[in-house]
């Protein structure tokens, strides 16, 4: 149907991050047409109408088709748009993030042959577009969140201790949390749960050794991060 007026282009980039040696990384992948063609960027897609439903549904297919990644949460993180964000004309953008552990992208490598770069998110190179702006608006976002939701348990595996908890929200955060006190808003967080039995660690065969620490989970009726009193 004609329109007297016209219509921006419209995509989504998604915010892939992880933890590697030094802390939280972003999964970035190299372009492969111009503008930039060879540079690394985030991970994107035009929305197509024909095809996609809702942004999800575009992001979704984003990640499945460029990275070899389905199925992840993922968080709308705003919209970036403008006249100046792309060379070929004015554009908008919903970015989106999600935290994914380690061997998911591992195993995209492995599955799809992609090979990300996995970059410390405080040590960027150039980003095309405004994907800078955008990485800084997740990062702020997921340490703000990991003080208080669930949000962290997203970079761990199925099954974990409160000390690999408290590790990866320090990571995540760049701070250090007293012990104490994180055990006790700890153990009252309604989005995770004790795994009944289950215990990782322990004595060794000499007879010594820590005792064996109590593992846990995400609730299994919800798939998305609880809300929590503040950790820290």
């Amino acid at each position: 149907m004609a329109t007297d007026y016209e219509k921006p282009d419209t995509s989504v980039d998604c915010v892939l991050l992880t933890l590697g040696e030094g802390g939280l990384r972003v999964l970035l992948l190299p372009r492969d047409k111009e503008p930039f063609a060879g540079t690394a960027t985030l991970i994107g897609a035009y929305v197509r109408p024909q095809i996609d439903r809702t942004l999800e549904d575009t992001v979704q297919r984003a990640l499945r088709d460029k990275a070899g990644i389905d199925g992840v949460y993922l968080e709308q993180l705003g919209t970036f748009g403008g006249a100046e964000r792309d060379p070929r004309g004015w554009s908008i953008a919903v970015a989106y993030v999600a935290l994914i552990q380690t061997s998911i992208a591992d195993e995209a490598e492995r599955r799809s042959g992609v090979r990300f770069e996995r970059v410390l998110v405080g040590a960027l190179p150039p980003l095309p577009f405004d994907h800078a702006e955008i990485v800084a608006a997740a990062v702020e976002r997921v340490r703000a969140k990991a003080s208080y939701s669930t949000l962290p348990a997203f970079l761990l595996p199925e099954a974990f201790t409160l000390a690999e908890y408290k590790q990866v929200v320090e990571q995540v955060t760049g701070r250090i949390i007293d012990d104490g006190a994180f055990r006790k808003k700890f153990d009252a967080i309604p989005g995770l749960v004790k795994i009944e039995g289950a215990k990782k660690g322990g004595t060794n065969s000499s007879g010594t050794g820590k005792r064996p620490s109590q593992l846990y989970r995400i609730a299994a009726e919800s798939d998305r991060p609880r809300m929590l009193t503040r950790l820290f």
